[in-house]
């Protein structure tokens, strides 16, 4: 699916004008559009101020040649391009696999247009029925952090990372991946009441946030799905 997603983020990354401040999302898929606004800004000479979702994608745009900055010299951005685990026809999504969903849910927030990227997997009928939910927890309340999502899901576990140990995200903290076999009913009623629960950061419900989605196809096109209102 890897042409897909390259689709996908060459058709995002033509919505960049000069002068943008512009979030750079987290994950293989957010990596093509890093990579195809590095090429824009070699090519065009485009002035563009970059604030990242993740460490890695801070330092690949810095590989790539990017002005990297941070939000609290940019509260306000133009625009981000980020990847999807899953996308509903309401343009609602789970996010997080890449460990990144705190910084990318917060960038997003700071966002006047979320640009979403995805292969035509990730799209679903409804929310939860092929991606876990992850939730960013503080380490100390992990474990009562999963005993309460338990009530609302049939399997919360602790992330591990590739060396077996516990996946520690960027901020310091862990994530429990939640499993819903029937899928969400009410994203945003979930939403507000796993963030509810003591030691909870943040949790992968993209609830309202996404303004487009680009989804490229196998003819080499792009399908692009725009919430009423916007660009």
């Amino acid at each position: 699916m890897s042409d897909h997603k390259e689709l996908a983020a060459r058709r995002a990354v033509e919505y960049i004008q000069d002068g943008m401040v512009v979030g750079l999302g987290t994950g293989s898929t957010a990596e093509f559009a890093i990579r195809a606004l590095g090429d824009r800004v070699q090519e065009e000479g485009l002035e563009i101020r970059c604030v990242p979702t993740s460490e890695s994608s801070a330092a690949l745009g810095e590989q790539l040649g990017l002005d990297i900055q941070t939000l609290e010299d940019n509260p306000a951005i133009d625009l981000t391009i980020d990847g999807a685990d899953e996308v509903d026809p309401d343009l609602e999504l789970i996010k997080g696999l890449g460990g990144a969903l705190l910084r990318e849910k917060i960038v997003a927030a700071a966002s006047s247009l979320e640009i979403i990227i995805v292969d035509p997997g990730k799209l679903v009928d409804r929310l939860g029925t092929r991606a876990p939910l992850p939730v960013e927890v503080i380490p100390f309340a992990w474990g009562l952090a999963k005993l309460r999502l338990l009530d609302l899901c049939q399997r919360a576990e602790l992330r591990l990372g590739d060396d077996g140990e516990r996946f520690v995200t960027d901020n310091g903290n862990f994530i429990l991946d939640c499993h819903f076999p029937n899928g969400i009913g009410d994203a945003g009623s979930l939403d507000r009441t796993i963030d509810e629960i003591p030691g909870v950061v943040e949790n992968g419900l993209f609830v309202g946030l996404t303004d487009i989605v680009v989804v490229g196809l196998d003819d080499g096109q792009c399908r692009v799905m725009a919430r009423s209102g916007s660009q």
